[in-house]
């Protein structure tokens, strides 16, 4: 098949591209010719913004578009507009923030509700904030300009190597140095996540066998909490002598570090961590485990330094002294 995939250079999109390639389809990728890639010279690279200037997609035509950077519904009326009817079947990478947190824990993709439009100026800045509801908000116009036939996937955390927001690298990294780790509380908040290549190989999936509708793509099932995973990695990882140590949640917050525990929920779970997943499971999804991710981070990340935005000895010492 012919797949065009927007914004198919870094972390998820990356994914997605070397898993069509590696399934024996033939790959374009669209983006804006800045970030730097890895990709095989066999897939073909064309440049556009959908900000801007979309003519590089004049007469072309695709049987797949994958949309893996849907932020406003405005990126995706511009892409149907470039695109008109030679898109073929239309897959949005969407988000399980795409949904108001559900009531109890184990929703399905039919007892979730989407947030509605009245939540976010449509042309407002993509903010923690703003993020769901214009996810929510795309996915509306995906439906809208592409058909009812347009598929939307959601992921919950996204995690592996290429991840340029370095959240589950922090904890496979400040595992990997071991001593005493202030993982933030409660132990009871809920936690799910997704290997970038799982995800891709199903989105590939969903590509392949013409799969129409929303799919919840997070992992485990049932699902995990949040310190039981950061113990999961120092089990793999950490040297003799590391202790994972719960910190209170209030104390995180006192402290305003509450940006520099990645992946952290806050002082209360959410159910929106705790989705079902068994339609995709059904459907092909096959997740690995844990372990695997770890690897796979840890190889990439290699020896570089600990990043700025990362929490400091020094702040975590203060917090483990309360």
């Amino acid at each position: 098949m012919r797949i065009l995939i927007v914004g198919g250079t870094s972390f998820v999109g990356r994914a997605i591209s070397w898993s069509a390639w590696h399934h024996g389809h033939d790959v374009t990728v669209l983006n804006r010719g800045v970030t730097p890639n890895d990709l095989p010279e066999k897939i073909e690279r064309i440049v556009g913004d959908r900000q801007g200037d979309l003519s590089s997609l004049e007469s072309r035509t695709f049987d797949v578009t994958i949309d893996a950077i849907a932020y406003r519904p405005s990126d995706v009326e511009r892409l149907a507009n470039a695109l008109g009817d030679r898109g073929g079947h239309y897959i949005q990478i969407s988000s399980i923030s795409a949904y108001d947190d559900p009531g109890i824990e184990g929703a399905n993709e039919t007892t979730a509700s989407l947030w509605g439009d009245d939540e976010a100026d449509p042309n407002g800045p993509v903010t923690g904030t703003t993020y769901g509801p214009l996810k929510a908000a795309s996915e509306r116009a995906g439906l809208r300009f592409f058909g009812d036939g347009a598929t939307m996937v959601r992921p919950t955390f996204v995690i592996g190597s290429f991840d340029a927001t370095l959240r589950f690298p922090y904890w496979v990294e400040r595992v990997r140095r071991g001593g005493v780790i202030a993982v933030p509380g409660p132990r009871t908040n809920n936690m799910q996540y997704v290997d970038a290549r799982d995800l891709a190989n199903f989105v590939v999936r969903v590509a392949d066998e013409h799969l129409r509708g929303a799919f919840h793509v997070a992992g485990p099932q049932p699902g995990d909490h949040f310190f039981n995973m950061v113990d999961q990695i120092a089990s793999h990882v950490a040297p003799a002598g590391t202790t994972l140590r719960e910190v209170r949640a209030e104390d995180v917050l006192a402290a305003r570090l509450e940006g520099k525990f990645p992946l952290w929920s806050g002082a209360q779970s959410e159910n929106i961590l705790a989705l079902d997943s068994t339609l995709a499971l059904s459907n092909g999804l096959d997740l690995r485990p844990l372990s695997d991710s770890v690897d796979d981070v840890a190889s990439w990340w290699g020896e570089r330094a600990w990043p700025e935005r990362w929490l400091t000895s020094a702040d975590e010492a203060r917090l483990l002294e309360k």
